[in-house]
């Protein structure tokens, strides 16, 4: 909890998303909180994206129902493997940033 809480204060002064990735009871979480970066603006289109992408994961059965798509914090629990996570908080944070091609990559080949 401490490395946590060091890496959001950080994100908090660099005014940036913070973007976490952490393991619960043997599976992967991943979690993008834009509050930390009070000046970054989320473009409804990019919102859309990344909320039609957790709804395709929960629909496969990637993540669980109670994963959480924004407006400014985004959370996808219940992932196997850490690999996948770390693709999964990839590709929004590059959303976020205006780059919707890892997203779009990451969700395509989960069955709907």
């Amino acid at each position: 909890m401490t490395a946590f809480n060091a890496a959001y204060k950080a994100a908090k002064r660099q005014q940036a998303v913070f973007v976490a990735v952490e393991c619960q009871a043997q599976r992967w979480t991943v979690k993008a909180d834009a509050l930390t970066a009070p000046q970054h603006h989320i473009d409804t289109a990019v919102y859309d994206a990344i909320r039609n992408a957790a709804i395709h994961l929960i629909r496969s059965r990637e993540i669980r129902p109670d994963s959480s798509c924004g407006p400014v914090y985004f959370v996808l629990y219940d992932l196997e493997c850490e690999d996948r996570a770390r693709e999964l908080a990839a590709a929004p944070h590059a959303a976020l940033y205006g780059d919707l091609g890892p997203l779009t990559q990451a969700v395509s080949d989960t069955p709907a």
